[in-house]
């Protein structure tokens, strides 16, 4: 046990790269205007880079970058939301309740029509989105099946209603109308009683039958006026309710995973506990040949069990610790060529895994005493399997206060899914369902937020949302802090003035204007992008040569930012204050080294550059 201890990692190891300048991710400008501090971690504990998201950093795999927003050509804001105060746009719910509707096989995929893709950056017209063969036989085998159960169950109803008829206990006189059992939409469901979560079809035909008696009595009313309680007495005795409960007493209570119940007039129909599940995983067997449905009913009028079911789907998302996975790279390389439009060639194993696999992050188990979740903290990617088809994966850091989300690839397969959006709502709901088990654990971090960047826009969808002050680090309510960004690109947020309790100053941003800026069909994953190709390392002494000021250096007036006396520095395995190694080095040494360490300390803060190690090598 000792040993173990004494070689694993407990704090903070950083290299410094000093200012970087690329080529921009986002804007594509050809020249290197993106300006970065950048930082090589070779281990970092979560509550130190908790501490370095709220000061604006990022990771991309191991290395650490920061904007220079005053500098950079897309200044990129981090944005985070709450996730208890979560209040899903009407577009975000529509995406919960179209993959409820393709799990349940009741989504026709064929027909399913998008005027702006969610998941690209182009838009598309107006007509169905191409998709693989595969796709397409699965969602008319998915249509056929629903149909089939349909007609299916339709039938047994109106082969009951002919037996009442041919019994008396129905009029014969009359045209009664046929049966008509149809799908129960998620959202209607919902707005059920509790209990009604696995009711999948219902008929309303009880009602139909109720109205047609009404009417036909209401014509004989006119030759039975002396004696008007005979035709009170009738329409009492064949209420909608009471025709609905007559009709099931006659349906086998269960028809091989589906079973029928009357409620209020209507004749339902449930998924059986054994065969369904809410994930969608249950499956119901076809539909029995019209030979054998000519036996089905009984001199009794009963029908028989018979398979009546409907294609569903079982989704699984399933958290593993960041590691190379070749079935996930695979998904990862063919959402590269296919949504962004990569060389196959260019996406490599090697830059996959620098990118979105490697993590300094060192891993934190559960302990049992409220602080830390089940998972416990650390680099995670989450898989999102359908039918054990693995079709999404996100790459998120799930730390102390949030779960930060990194990346998400998705198969260009299920588009029509909106993956983005549904795996945002997902993250969202997992903050909430942890903060159970650890009460700090609270925001959901989407990564940088870039107005003038629309594809990055999507982001403020999510509300309410905040995004940090760049300078002094305090968090800013999207809607104040959208106004100054309307007007320029870099702001210092906190310089907006917020109004008090009981102020109202601020617009109000309903869900169809949010929906018509933000929801425009751009890409929804793409929270970062690989920093460490093209790179360029800027030599800070010919960069303060620029016309323009060097913030990062120049504004060290405070004191405490000058006084690198106290920065934790390591060499040689060993860790040592700068005060206590100072007289080690040269004049021109020193002088180069404390220009370092100030500009250093500026942007990790003096507490961290107190705690975390600063390599020298």
């Amino acid at each position: 046990m000792a040993s173990s201890s004494t070689n694993t990692p407990k704090e903070s190891v950083v290299e410094d790269c000093g200012r970087r300048r690329t080529s921009c991710g986002y804007c594509r400008s050809s020249r290197h205007n993106s300006i970065s501090h950048g930082m090589w971690a070779h281990s970092l504990t979560v509550d130190d880079y908790q501490a370095l998201l709220d000061r604006g950093w990022r990771r991309s795999g191991s290395f650490l970058y920061k904007p220079e927003m005053e500098r950079t050509c897309c200044p990129s804001y981090t944005i985070r939301l709450k996730a208890s105060d979560y209040v899903p746009s009407k577009e975000q719910l529509r995406v919960s309740r179209r993959m409820q509707r393709f799990l349940d096989g009741a989504l026709d995929v064929k027909r399913v029509e998008v005027m702006e893709d969610p998941n690209t950056s182009t838009k598309t017209e107006n007509h169905p989105r191409p998709m693989s063969e595969e796709s397409q036989a699965a969602g008319n085998d998915d249509k056929d099946e629903v149909e089939k159960s349909l007609h299916y169950l339709s039938n047994k109803i109106d082969s009951v209603i002919q037996i009442f008829i041919e019994k008396g206990e129905f009029p014969s006189g009359i045209q009664l109308p046929k049966a008509s059992v149809n799908i129960v939409s998620q959202g209607k469901r919902k707005s059920l009683a509790n209990g009604s979560d696995d009711l999948l079809y219902s008929s309303n035909i009880a009602f139909q039958i109720a109205a047609s008696i009404r009417r036909a009595h209401s014509c004989d009313k006119v030759g039975n006026d002396s004696n008007p309680s005979i035709v009170c007495e009738k329409e009492n005795e064949l209420s909608p309710k009471i025709i609905a409960e007559k009709l099931v007493a006659s349906l086998d209570p269960t028809v091989n995973g589906l079973s029928i119940r009357a409620c209020n007039g209507h004749i339902n129909f449930y998924a059986s506990s054994k065969h369904f599940s809410l994930t969608g995983s249950g499956k119901i067997a076809s539909i029995p040949k019209k030979s054998r449905m000519e036996h089905d009913v009984g001199r009794n009028g009963l029908i028989g069990s018979q398979n009546c079911q409907v294609k569903r789907r079982k989704l699984e998302i399933r958290l593993n610790r960041s590691s190379f996975d070749p079935e996930e790279f695979a998904l990862y390389r063919r959402y590269q060529v296919k949504v962004h439009n990569d060389k196959p060639q260019d996406v490599t194993e090697n830059s996959y895994r620098m990118f979105l696999v490697d993590s300094p992050l060192l891993q934190v188990f559960p302990n049992g005493d409220s602080t830390v979740p089940p998972c416990g903290f650390g680099s995670f990617h989450q898989q999102y399997l359908i039918d054990g088809q693995l079709v999404a994966v996100g790459v998120i850091d799930i730390l102390p206060k949030c779960l930060s989300s990194k990346y998400l690839f998705w198969d260009p397969d299920f588009a029509f899914l909106s993956l983005g959006k549904y795996s945002a709502f997902q993250e969202i709901g997992w903050v909430k369902e942890n903060q159970v088990y650890c009460p700090s654990l609270q925001y959901y971090y989407l990564g940088y937020y870039i107005h003038s960047c629309s594809k990055m826009r999507y982001k403020a969808a999510y509300r309410p949302s905040e995004l940090l002050c760049p300078l002094r680090y305090q968090w800013v309510p999207f809607d104040v802090a959208r106004p100054l960004l309307d007007r320029r690109p870099y702001v210092v947020l906190s310089d907006a003035s917020i109004p008090q309790k009981g102020e109202s100053s601020l617009p109000q941003v309903t869900d169809d204007i949010m929906g018509r800026e933000f929801d425009d069909g751009v890409q929804e994953d793409a929270n970062d992008v690989p920093m460490l190709e093209d790179e360029e390392t800027v030599d800070s002494e010919s960069e303060c040569s620029d016309d323009e000021p060097d913030l990062e250096t120049t504004s060290c007036d405070d004191p405490e930012i000058g006084d690198v006396s106290k920065v934790l520095l390591g060499i040689k395995g060993s860790h040592v204050k700068y005060k206590d190694l100072r007289g080690a080095f040269g004049p021109e040494q020193r002088s180069y080294l404390e220009s370092q360490l100030r500009r250093y300390r500026k942007v990790v803060g003096t507490v961290l550059s107190e705690r975390m190690v600063y390599s020298l090598g």
